[in-house]
C-alpha cells in the first residue's frame, strides 16, 4: 500500500474523526471504509447498504475463520 497525501475538506475530516473515535477506528481508517463501501456500491448499484455491511462482515467472519458449512438437515 502506498502512502500518499491527500487534502480532504475539513468538515469530512471532523465527521470521520467523531464517527471512527465511536467505532474504535483511527481517522484514515475511517475514511477508507467509507471509500471502500463507496466504491462497493457504485459498483453494484441495486445491492442496498445492509446487503453490503453483512457480505463484508461475513467475508471477514470467513477470514478469521468463525463461519462453520451449513448443514441442511
Amino acid at each position: 500500500m502506498s502512502n500518499q497525501s491527500v487534502r480532504l475538506d475539513p468538515a469530512l475530516m471532523e465527521r470521520a474523526a467523531i464517527i471512527a473515535k465511536a467505532l474504535n477506528r483511527t481517522t484514515p481508517k475511517q475514511i477508507e471504509h467509507w471509500a471502500r463501501i463507496g466504491e462497493i456500491m457504485e459498483d453494484n448499484p441495486d445491492l442496498p447498504y445492509e446487503f453490503v455491511k453483512q457480505a463484508l462482515i461475513a467475508k471477514a467472519e470467513l477470514e478469521a475463520g468463525k463461519l462453520e458449512p451449513y448443514r441442511f438437515d
